[in-house]
């Protein structure tokens, strides 16, 4: 049934105000980023940019910057493996255990992320691992790994498992069947489970809190002006991180956009030799 015009204007006005609320406490992290005052104070006196360049200059910044990104990146790449040979065995095949399976690997997105923290900082000092920005990894990927499974699950289970078996019975093998059949299906799905896991662990602070020892990543390093010693680049890092997520959506949207412009002109390639 179509959608009327009067229910489409609710419907836009709605997602605007939404949008709105969502994004508004922005606007005074974006406000305190550029005020030459050390503290924000309504209205602003005077403007700087100033704490931008602090922030460019200063030697901490880029070494948390440096050990954010290591973590983040290391992690994406794991979950996206890890959650797509998951999800085909998820959402593909059937199998004995399978329905266990399928409980256990989303067991961890329910526990609190300080109890999981504070359970795996004992079980790294129970084993003699001294904890570091690379146990923090292992910790984010106990969290994210099941968030990035359950996302290309998604996908698997939206495509055809005949389209596999028509790729099999014209002779493929199991691998050309992945790289040319499975793979282009599933990767909106993996573009979409590597952006998660990058943001999740990128922002993530309860676990990071427990598990980086004496590295420390760049929300650690915002709590702890917060709570003590607040100084004026914890809102512009703010804001610097909040852009760098966009642009990272952005590439990953383009890149998304390229993959298929590409299927569609093969496609169309293909079509116009037969």
């Amino acid at each position: 049934m179509p959608t009327s015009l009067s229910t489409r204007v609710v419907l836009y006005f709605y997602g605007v105000v939404i949008i709105f609320l969502l994004y508004l406490p922005l606007v005074s992290v974006g406000f305190a980023s550029i005020s030459k005052a050390r503290y924000l104070s309504f209205p602003i006196k005077r403007y700087s940019t100033k704490w931008y360049g602090e922030a460019v200059q200063s030697s901490t910044v880029s070494e948390l910057l440096t050990t954010s990104l290591w973590v983040a990146i290391l992690v994406t790449i794991v979950s996206i493996v890890i959650g797509f040979f998951g999800a085909l065995a998820f959402a593909r095949y059937q199998w004995r255990y399978r329905t266990l399976f399928q409980k256990l690997i989303l067991l961890p997105i329910f526990f609190p992320q300080t109890v999981l923290g504070l359970a795996l900082l004992m079980w790294f000092n129970s084993v003699g691992v001294i904890p570091s920005w690379k146990t923090a990894v292992v910790a984010h990927l106990v969290w994210i790994a099941p968030i990035a499974t359950l996302i290309v699950s998604i996908r698997a289970y939206s495509f055809d498992p005949a389209l596999e078996e028509a790729a099999r019975d014209m002779g493929a093998g199991t691998w050309t069947i992945l790289r040319e059949v499975t793979l282009p299906l599933l990767m909106p799905g993996l573009i979409s489970a590597g952006l998660f896991a990058f943001l999740l662990s990128w922002g993530n602070f309860p676990l990071s809190l427990f598990t980086t020892g004496a590295d420390s990543t760049l929300p650690e390093w915002l709590y702890a002006k917060m709570v003590s010693g607040y100084s004026p680049l914890v809102p512009t890092l703010g804001v610097m991180s909040v852009v760098g997520s966009f642009l990272l959506i952005l590439l990953a949207l383009t890149f998304s956009w390229l993959i298929r412009v590409n299927r569609e002109s093969r496609t169309t390639q293909k079509q116009k030799i037969l």
